[in-house]
């Protein structure tokens, strides 16, 4: 009966000294996945321009889909809030604490935000590299799933010069 204790005490001093390891490798799974996610993004983008021309006309425009996955779940940290955002309001100081270089912010017109577990913003920028074409959201923010699927709608229009319109379908 004593052993049978004890195993469970060990079991339980060994749970409590192992719980602050877990939380920082979920929120490090949980931050590698949506930069993977912000990548994503950015390949579907170079896709859709390197395949098609720029029209004036949004309803003719050629556009694609893409699902932006948040994690979730037990292998996952919290996301409190994750959003597309438009990068004339994130500063360099931004950028360097999302551990990103302020020349890959000053590059990009858009950028993936988000705050995992109540910690600080993250800031992922969307720099589509050697494609020829701007990135536009529809609206300042797209406000995403902070815990599952967002449907993104990409158009390739032509804004005074090729541009990438970005809008949440779901």
């Amino acid at each position: 009966m004593i052993r049978v204790v004890l195993t469970v005490l060990v079991a339980v001093a060994l749970l409590a000294a192992a719980t602050p390891a877990l939380e920082d490798a979920r929120a490090t799974t949980t931050a590698e996945r949506l930069d993977t996610e912000a990548d994503r993004l950015e390949r579907a983008v170079g896709s859709l321009v390197s395949d098609s021309v720029s029209v004036a006309d949004p309803a003719v425009a050629a556009r694609t889909t893409v699902t932006v996955r948040v994690p979730s779940g037990f292998g996952a940290a919290s996301v409190d809030r994750v959003a597309l955002v438009e990068t004339d309001g994130i500063s360099a100081a931004d950028a360097t604490a999302a551990e990103t270089a302020p020349a890959d912010v000053d590059e990009a017109t858009v950028a993936l935000r988000y705050r995992i577990d109540g910690g600080p913003e993250r800031v992922v920028p969307i720099a589509p590299g050697s494609v020829d074409a701007a990135l536009t959201l529809d609206g300042e923010t797209l406000a995403l799933r902070p815990g599952g699927e967002s449907r993104l709608a990409l158009r390739f229009v032509d804004d005074g010069g090729p541009t990438v319109r970005i809008a949440r379908v779901g």
